[in-house]
């Protein structure tokens, strides 16, 4: 055997032939991606924050900071301390993440930090009039791309809201 037919043979053993791959998704799988919810949802989720970022992208936020910065505002509504780990939980962030993303909108001044009275390796969020004034612009761009994607099904009230709702109470 030559120099090039043992490579192609080792190639052979080192990657899968396409046949088997077929194979593999017309008996394991539900056929395509496409016909995923989860793979479906991935990819909307994605294009919905790829979209949202490049519309706040002007005002000088993430959809990640914005997302951090609408949490800490929306718990700190009925006067309550709000702290990163608080917030980590209710908006399902990471608390690594929430930890970059309060130090980002620091930086900014929309959000000020300060040791808890009690505990100092806790955290308290406070949001800033800086904060309130970006979301202020940043919340109704966010809306509008909403309902650009999501239609009247994505509204409050809306069929495709209900059933997510539904599915998140699973």
């Amino acid at each position: 055997m030559d120099r090039h037919a043992a490579s192609a043979s080792e190639q052979t053993d080192m990657t899968t032939r396409p046949d088997t791959l077929a194979e593999l998704f017309e008996t394991v799988s539900l056929g395509a991606p496409e016909n995923a919810v989860a793979f479906v949802m991935w990819r909307i989720v994605h294009r919905y924050q790829r979209e949202i970022d490049r519309a706040l992208e002007p005002l000088g936020l993430t959809h990640l900071q914005f997302t951090t910065l609408a949490m800490a505002a929306w718990l700190s509504r009925g006067g309550d301390a709000v702290t990163q780990a608080k917030l980590a939980q209710a908006a399902e962030i990471s608390p690594m993440q929430v930890s970059h993303m309060v130090k980002a909108l620091e930086q900014k001044e929309m959000l000020e930090r300060t040791r808890g009275s009690h505990d100092s390796r806790v955290n308290q969020l406070a949001v800033t009039r800086r904060g309130v004034a970006a979301l202020r612009k940043a919340m109704p761009v966010v809306l509008d791309r909403q309902r650009e994607l999501f239609g009247p099904e994505g509204a409050p009230g809306g069929s495709l809201l209900r059933a997510l709702r539904e599915i998140e109470k699973r």
